[in-house]
């Protein structure tokens, strides 16, 4: 395992982000939605510097699972998301990847009567995407490697991890 970024590189960079979308948001009705399961260490960190009143709901949604980065289908499930009508949304996630995950999610919330969906990502992987489509804030541009820590997971492993780490692939 070899770590990539320090836990005080990422505490700093969640409270710039968490400036930027305060000024961005400021006056607004924002609901932050926190994709599971990867997001939760930033959703937490990150409400926590937004200096607004936020409604916070999360949404599960994946596009694959273990150590594959690819799939076929999103699978998306509503049953934990919050009333956002009229509201500005803000969808958080851990990785973006190939795109596809992040987008079904900003096309699906925005028939849910939103004012507007806007994102957020820690983790910004350099590599060929399947979507045009980009996240509106991100924390760290990384290689296309496996990481995890801050959230991010191996078969359900390494989630606590205060700092992002790349793992070997024989370690995969």
């Amino acid at each position: 395992m070899r770590r990539l970024i320090e836990a005080a590189e990422i505490q700093q960079r969640v409270t710039e982000l968490g400036r930027q979308i305060t000024a961005d948001y400021r006056g607004r009705p924002l609901t932050v939605i926190g994709v599971l399961t990867g997001s939760l260490v930033l959703v937490s960190d990150l409400i926590r510097t937004i200096e607004l009143p936020v409604r916070v709901g999360m949404i599960r949604a994946s596009s694959y699972a273990g150590r594959t980065t690819t799939g076929n289908a999103v699978s998306i499930d509503l049953n934990l998301l919050p009333d956002v009508r009229a509201r500005d949304v803000l969808i958080v996630d851990d990785v973006f990847d190939s795109g596809r995950t992040l987008t079904a999610l900003v096309e699906r919330l925005q028939t849910c009567d939103a004012a507007s969906v806007r994102t957020a990502v820690l983790l910004w992987k350099e590599r060929p995407r399947e979507t045009e489509w980009t996240p509106d804030y991100f924390g760290f541009r990384i290689p296309d490697v496996f990481v995890v820590g801050y959230g991010l997971d191996y078969n359900d492993e390494h989630r606590s991890l205060p700092y992002v780490a790349a793992l070997d692939p024989v370690e995969l």
